[in-house]
């Protein structure tokens, strides 16, 4: 089961172990394998949660204009493959002109997937925040009319009330939805650390171990949703992610086992 927190002799001489609430990287280059190697930790990659695309169908049903928006805001890769997934099945052609604003520069460059990519309407935040973001958009924001694609049961709230407040003329646009994957056998297993990177995650933990206890094991979460989902799940939530300083889950952790390696064991 998940780690209960007790610490015991042999516990020491193990590796630390991680999960990651994500896919395994493609590439044996990821800064992730680099911590393993850097601490002689093991690293666990789970998805806690599976995308579902929504059908062009189901999606008429919101009666949106995807033509209509001048500007369409990204959150994740997810939302940049749904987008251009539906704008095929419904057979629209997206503007020369239009803007994309992205959270992170890693998810404005996945556009050069599908887009011919130039700086003069590919716009991202600087540090990976939603405040970033905003700075950026708020230039903009009097000459475009914005469509925020994101998961039916997961846009970002603080997105929204952002939007509403500065009275931009925006639209949700519910492309895919989230589900809890089956990740029961993995949870078996003990871990030092657990990273969550939505909060379609934490519940999905819960869906999957409903009893679950924290007993110490270390948790780590990226984003403001993520973390409140954490928070009110009533977990102790010990690395949060991004800030200045931990602007990524890769830093974060680098920082936190390079802590725990420099601090003495108790006898």
């Amino acid at each position: 089961m998940v780690k209960n927190g007790s610490k015991n002799a042999t516990a020491t001489a193990t590796k630390k172990r991680v999960l990651i609430s994500q896919p395994r990287p493609e590439s044996d280059k990821s800064p992730y394998f680099d911590l393993e190697r850097k601490y002689n930790v093991e690293l666990v990659f789970q998805p806690f949660i599976q995308l579902e695309g929504i059908p062009a169908r189901e999606f008429r049903k919101q009666k949106i204009d995807i033509s209509y928006y001048t500007a369409v805001m990204f959150t994740s890769r997810n939302a940049i493959d749904h987008f251009f997934r539906m704008c095929e099945e419904m057979k629209i052609t997206i503007g020369q002109d239009t803007k994309y604003f992205c959270i992170t520069e890693a998810v404005a460059l996945y556009l050069q997937k599908f887009i011919l990519y130039r700086k003069r309407k590919v716009f991202y935040g600087a540090d990976g925040t939603n405040k970033s973001m905003f700075d950026v958009i708020n230039k903009h924001k009097e000459n475009e009319k914005f469509l925020y694609v994101c998961s039916e049961n997961q846009q970002d709230n603080e997105i929204v009330n952002w939007l509403k407040t500065n009275k931009c003329e925006y639209q949700l646009g519910f492309m895919y939805r989230t589900i809890s994957s089956d990740i029961k056998e993995v949870l078996k297993n003990e871990y030092d650390v657990i990273c969550f990177f939505t909060p379609s995650g934490v519940k999905s933990l819960y869906d999957n171990c409903p009893n679950f206890k924290q007993n110490g094991t270390v948790i780590g979460a990226f984003g403001n949703n993520t973390s409140k989902a954490v928070e009110d799940a009533g977990l102790n939530l010990e690395i949060k992610v991004p800030s200045p300083q931990r602007p990524s889950m890769v830093s974060a952790l680098d920082q936190f086992l390079c802590a725990k390696e420099a601090k003495p064991a108790k006898k």
